[in-house]
């Protein structure tokens, strides 16, 4: 694209955002170039000078703002996949991002109307996918390092993690092979990270069901009374003594 002036790149924008506004509350089927003209305030010797391909120019530059927004709807959560908080965090915001968007996709509906077999169409969502899978993909990396530093796979931390869990008797594996089932058994022989235990704690925590929650600390400590701790004694309280060993004697 020609470089513009700052007021030309301006007025290209204004377009551009309420093409996209358009789209995104009436649909891409019915939008004319009047929809835009109308709503952008700019005259048609503009439109066609920033968008010479006229609409099926102008409903590519909208599908290329859509992909971006796409991704920038999911940072900086996207670009910080470091731990399973982060991961976690950043799931939350996509699926917020799309019960907000509800069924109705602007970037779906913009390329499926030029064709989603077109050069231009097609080069919009390839760049997409690439670059979606470039951050996360280096975010599984910084995860799988994590259980490189301790010389042991991401599955063996699973099964590591599980097993000492306050209360597991047993953890219950699978194998296939030879070498996978020799690959569990050795998920003992190591120690996890103070820190990573703490991040697959916090990952996994799940609230109680309600029926439940009247045996977790926080709620037997409302029962008793608030502010005193379940096991907590009275001031002054000493427990009994006894001399066994005078008991014994006599």
């Amino acid at each position: 694209m020609r470089t513009l002036t700052r007021k030309g790149a301006a007025t290209r924008q204004r377009i551009l955002d309420g093409a996209a506004a358009h789209i995104r509350e009436h649909g891409v089927a019915t939008m004319t170039l009047d929809d835009v003209l109308a709503r952008t305030a700019t005259s048609k010797s503009q439109l066609f000078h920033y968008f010479p391909g006229g609409r099926e120019e102008l409903l590519l530059a909208v599908a290329r703002l859509e992909a971006d927004r796409v991704l920038e709807d999911q940072r900086p959560q996207l670009g910080d996949l470091t731990s399973w908080a982060a991961w976690q965090s950043w799931r939350d915001k996509v699926v917020d991002r799309y019960r907000r968007q509800g069924r109705r996709c602007p970037l779906n509906s913009v390329t499926s109307q030029l064709g989603s077999r077109t050069p231009g169409a097609q080069a919009v969502v390839t760049e997409l996918m690439h670059r979606w899978q470039t951050e996360i993909a280096a975010g599984v990396r910084h995860m799988q390092d994590a259980a490189g530093k301790l010389g042991v796979t991401m599955a063996q931390v699973a099964l590591n993690w599980v097993a000492t869990q306050p209360g597991v008797a047993s953890a219950i594996v699978g194998a296939s092979s030879a070498d996978q089932l020799d690959a569990n058994m050795t998920a003992l022989d190591f120690e996890l990270l103070a820190e990573l235990r703490a991040e697959l704690d916090e990952a996994s925590s799940v609230p109680p069901p309600s029926v439940y929650r009247m045996f977790t600390p926080d709620y037997q400590n409302w029962l008793v009374s608030p502010g005193v701790k379940v096991g907590d004694k009275p001031a002054g309280y000493a427990p009994a003594v006894r001399n066994w060993a005078s008991e014994s004697s006599g």
